[in-house]
């Protein structure tokens, strides 16, 4: 009876020592697998690539901050209004009135919104929206009435004015094309970069491609923006007899 009873209590100790070393190891298990669901979690945010927006610069012309004067004769012919850059020459001058940017970029997207107005019949005026480097290293945008024999052999008709779009070097590429007035259109020019680094150039109306070029010089020339009207004798066939004015919404480079 007393060996029975001894022996009872002994398995009734070790199943309660075999239960609580069991509970011991399930709370160990429960820990390390938490554990390591944790690690899992951390190591997969470290992998897991984080998408950056792409970067947009966008000047709303409700100031000129980020701007300033590049004009190169005359005064500077230019205001504020509305949050729109109005800029214009003067009749009976060779006003070459300008803004640009105080910084440079390289590679990427540039647009202008620009409204295109009449223009006085054979006056010397041109709207600008360009990249400038130096002389040689120019990509442009230039719309103006045109002359006469520019008119003739694009068969413009009384509502048409004359769109170039340019590279002044480097190589030398000019696209002329008409444009109605009285509208508003976005103009960009495009940047790439071949597998040579070299830009290749691409000039855009209203995201319609004019023309492209593939240029002997890559991101060691960086271009300053620029908005202009200015008064040049290229685009037409006599000084300006009358007022002539661009306006500018917005620039913004991508």
């Amino acid at each position: 009876m007393t060996k029975n009873y001894y022996k009872a209590a002994c398995l009734a100790i070790g199943m309660l020592l075999f239960s609580c070393a069991s509970e011991d190891m399930m709370e160990e298990t429960s820990t390390q697998t938490a554990t390591v669901g944790i690690n899992n979690t951390l190591e997969m945010s470290k992998k897991t690539p984080i998408k950056t927006p792409v970067n947009i610069l966008t000047w709303d012309f409700n100031d000129l901050n980020e701007w300033e004067d590049a004009t190169q004769a005359g005064v500077p012919n230019y205001y504020i209004e509305n949050g729109i850059l109005r800029m214009f020459t003067n009749a009976n001058t060779w006003d070459r009135t300008k803004v640009k940017s105080v910084a440079t970029y390289t590679s990427g997207t540039y647009s202008w919104r620009v409204y295109v107005p009449t223009m006085g019949v054979g006056d010397c005026a041109s709207i600008g929206a360009f990249l400038y480097n130096d002389d040689t290293h120019e990509l442009d945008f230039e719309i103006g009435y045109g002359k006469e024999s520019a008119r003739q052999e694009l068969n413009a008709v009384a509502d048409d004015l004359i769109v170039y779009a340019t590279s002044q070097a480097n190589p030398y590429h000019s696209f002329p094309t008409k444009i109605k007035r009285e509208q508003w259109y976005t103009l960009s020019i495009t940047l790439a970069l071949n597998n040579k680094k070299k830009y290749v150039a691409t000039w855009k109306i209203d995201n319609r491609i004019l023309t492209t070029k593939t240029l002997t010089y890559g991101t060691q020339k960086k271009f300053k923006i620029f908005c202009s009207v200015e008064n040049l004798s290229f685009i037409g066939d006599h000084i300006p007899t009358t007022q002539n004015y661009g306006l500018f919404d917005w620039v913004e480079f991508k």
